[in-house]
């Protein structure tokens, strides 16, 4: 399937869809480049698909500014396994990182290793104070552990 808007943005096609193979093209996979590229391989300012990759890219593995997916690389990463500046998610590598295993400078969750921890096991000053102040929300779901006031 590919299909691509007549509307273009700085060159592009506002919206880009392709996905499964194109045998006049000799893809294998859909690659789809617009503003919002949907496809298997997607590149765009916003990529949804298999491996986007764009400003805010959602997908399996996804690559952004922004990446949300099941493996995720970008300045925020959300996702199964998370690698960024800010990266969230069940193993989350960055200098802040959340999860269930959080390694970086200041870490947060089930187990935390870093320079500063806040997670049951371990909590030092800084670490509470930083997630006090940037990541109030983190009281909720770590209820046995102080965050402070």
């Amino acid at each position: 399937m590919r299909w691509s808007s007549s509307v273009r943005l700085l060159g592009l096609p506002l919206l880009s869809v392709a996905y499964g193979p194109d045998v006049e093209r000799g893809e294998i996979r859909g690659h789809a480049r617009g503003v919002l590229a949907i496809g298997d391989m997607a590149i765009g300012f916003i990529a949804l698909g298999v491996l986007p990759r764009g400003v805010i890219a959602i997908g399996g593995l996804p690559v952004g500014i922004v990446a949300i997916g099941g493996i995720s690389l970008g300045a925020f990463a959300m996702g199964g396994v998370a690698v960024g500046l800010a990266a969230f998610g069940g193993l989350a590598v960055g200098a802040i990182a959340v999860g269930g295993l959080a390694v970086g400078y200041f870490a947060a969750g089930g187990v935390a290793l870093g320079r500063y921890v806040f997670s049951p096991a371990e909590s030092d000053e800084q670490a509470r104070e930083f997630f006090r102040i940037w990541m109030p929300w983190l009281k909720r779901l770590m209820p046995g552990v102080p965050l402070g006031t």
